[in-house]
């Protein structure tokens, strides 16, 4: 028989222990960034334009609100004197860029002016939408029972009113005392039911979750577990629903300016007053109508522009499709 041959072994190389210690072969590389929801978003937000374009027009429009005296050295009011009817419907001259309206007062000194009125309006409406329907969204949302049923029929009601018709109608009640206040309560006080619905439904998928029922079992009363757990979890959708409002309430207020029954012309200056009393020069002189609208939709346009950026922020899918 013939001698079988030799084949060659494999060999084979074992590191020492000392050179390669399980513990770094085993070893999971976490990366050293805290990652959050909310750094997650503003780690997305400042990568896109569109936030730093929407970040640059609201800045401008609160500049302008907060320090109007900076950008216009006319008064538009007509008891300054700086309102000439020999000035009346006048084209743009030094110092007036926009030229004048049909009562001979500064174009521009009526935009800057009338910034401070639109911000004021709005910020004030979507404070109240936000406090109101956070308190009545999550004690709905968190608590059920007989007390979502009742907050839950009291938000329906509101919700089917309205509330362009419903601040008109307040403002007719109440057209002595016109004021950023009484025009803010009557947008607010019936805009509120759609946060109140956004932080409902969020909290209710929020609330059976385990960290949730962990909160409860270590003691944690209903009240502080839904005060530091649940709306921190749930109040994402409703900062944007929020910043959305805020264009809404704009426009709101300029819409009940123009109809006539929103904040006087005599003492406030308003971009909806100043598009009214354009209009009937629309065929004639027609950039007079065309300057307030302007401003109107620019600042809307930065508000949307932000809030869209926000609601993409804040949603991993979107972010993930992107």
């Amino acid at each position: 028989m013939p001698e079988p041959q030799n084949i060659p072994q494999a060999t084979h190389f074992v590191a020492p222990f000392d050179e390669t210690p399980v513990a770094a072969v085993d070893a999971v590389k976490v990366s050293e960034k805290k990652s959050t929801l909310w750094l997650d978003a503003w780690r997305d937000m400042r990568r896109r334009a569109m936030f730093w374009v929407s970040s640059a027009i609201i800045l401008l429009v609160l500049l302008v609100s907060l320090f109007p005296s900076w950008f216009s050295s006319f008064d538009p009011r007509h008891v300054t004197g700086d309102c000439l009817l020999e000035n009346a419907r006048g084209g743009p001259k030094p110092g007036h860029p926009f030229g004048f309206d049909g009562q001979g007062c500064d174009i521009y000194a009526h935009i800057v002016y009338g910034t401070s009125t639109s911000v004021s309006v709005g910020l004030t409406v979507i404070a109240m939408t936000f406090v109101i329907g956070t308190i009545v969204g999550a004690l709905a949302g968190f608590f059920g029972g007989w007390i979502d049923t009742i907050l839950s029929r009291v938000g329906d009601v509101f919700f089917s009113i309205p509330y362009i018709l419903a601040a008109v109608i307040v403002m007719s009640v109440f057209a002595e005392h016109r004021n950023i206040l009484v025009i803010s309560l009557a947008i607010g006080g019936f805009s509120w039911p759609v946060s109140a619905r956004i932080l409902r439904s969020e909290i209710l998928r929020v609330r059976n979750s385990d960290f949730i029922m962990a909160s409860e079992s270590l003691g944690l009363s209903r009240i502080r577990t839904l005060w530091r757990h649940v709306l921190p979890n749930s109040i994402a959708p409703l900062i944007v629903v929020t910043t959305l409002s805020l264009s809404a309430a704009i426009v709101a207020e300029a819409v009940l300016s123009f109809l006539g029954v929103g904040l006087p012309p005599s003492d406030f200056v308003s971009w909806g007053n100043d598009i009214s009393q354009a209009q009937r020069y629309l065929r004639t002189d027609p950039m007079i109508l065309l300057y307030p609208s302007l401003a109107l939709a620019i600042t809307v346009f930065g508000f949307v522009m932000m809030g869209e950026v926000v609601r993409d922020a804040l949603d991993p899918k979107a972010r993930a499709q992107r």
